[in-house]
């Protein structure tokens, strides 16, 4: 069984549609790479799976599990929602680090928002406390930031934040993680430490969805493909057949213009 379906998720804004009827599944351990231009649909169809977003049509399933249906119209609380996201590890493009806390301030406040939220928090406070802190100082340690978790966002390099929001994604074990074009606020040298970070995840087999416009990291680090253009999936499959086999002349465009730009 996939760990995620998209089931015929369309979303607009307004009288603009922004997706149409997007399909597709990821297995566990395997990663997925979103292609396309700027305004392809990329972002928002991301943005809808972690409910940032709500889709006008369609069903997203995670472990067997309908998450949403746009069929089912009962209101759902913000706690539902808050508790559905949980299923979703969000790596923003700016990072959307808290700038009044340290980056390992950064990555425990999820935890302990929700520690809060335990009916033996209170008698055993001190204990959750420190095992919160302890992970988060794994976590920010596996991100080579050992010398940096009481830095505050504003003294820490453009990857040095990304890492921080790695950590703080990774924090809530959640079943996918997803990056929202994780490395376009970075120059060259700082892109490298980020993407050395998501290659390790994929050889950990951590489940992901990446959505990027490095197209050879995707073809390198990906098991699977989207081609998104104009709201819609254009051209999927392995690297291998997206890249040396496309079929469809929108896809063979725009690889081209990316060899012609790179």
């Amino acid at each position: 069984m996939p760990i995620l379906e998209v089931n015929h998720i369309s979303k607009n804004f307004g009288p603009t549609r922004v997706l149409t009827d997007i399909s597709f599944s990821l297995e566990r351990g395997k990663a997925l790479a979103i292609i396309g231009s700027s305004g392809s649909g990329k972002t928002t169809l991301l943005r809808c799976l972690n409910f940032l977003e709500t889709p006008n049509d369609g069903q997203i399933i995670v472990n067997g599990k309908t998450l949403f249906d746009a069929a089912d119209h009962a209101a759902k609380s913000d706690a539902e929602i808050r508790k559905r996201r949980l299923h979703f590890g969000m790596v923003f493009q700016s990072f959307n680090l808290f700038p009044q806390y340290t980056a390992l301030e950064n990555v425990m406040l999820a935890s302990l928002l929700l520690a809060k939220e335990r009916p033996d928090y209170k008698q055993n406070r001190r204990e959750i406390h420190e095992e919160i802190e302890h992970q988060a100082i794994d976590l920010l340690s596996r991100m080579s930031l050992e010398g940096r978790m009481s830095h505050y966002p504003h003294q820490l390099s453009g990857g040095q934040q990304q890492r921080v929001a790695i950590a703080r994604a990774l924090a809530l074990h959640p079943d996918i993680l997803c990056f929202d074009e994780p490395t376009s606020a970075l120059d060259p040298e700082l892109t490298g430490e980020v993407l050395r970070v998501i290659r390790s995840l994929a050889e950990q087999r951590t489940t992901m969805i990446i959505v990027t416009h490095e197209m050879a990291f995707a073809r390198d680090v990906a098991d699977h493909i989207l081609f998104m253009d104009g709201g819609v999936i254009v051209e999927q499959g392995t690297p291998e057949a997206l890249f040396e086999n496309t079929q469809n002349e929108r896809t063979r465009a725009f690889l081209h213009r990316f060899s012609q730009n790179s």
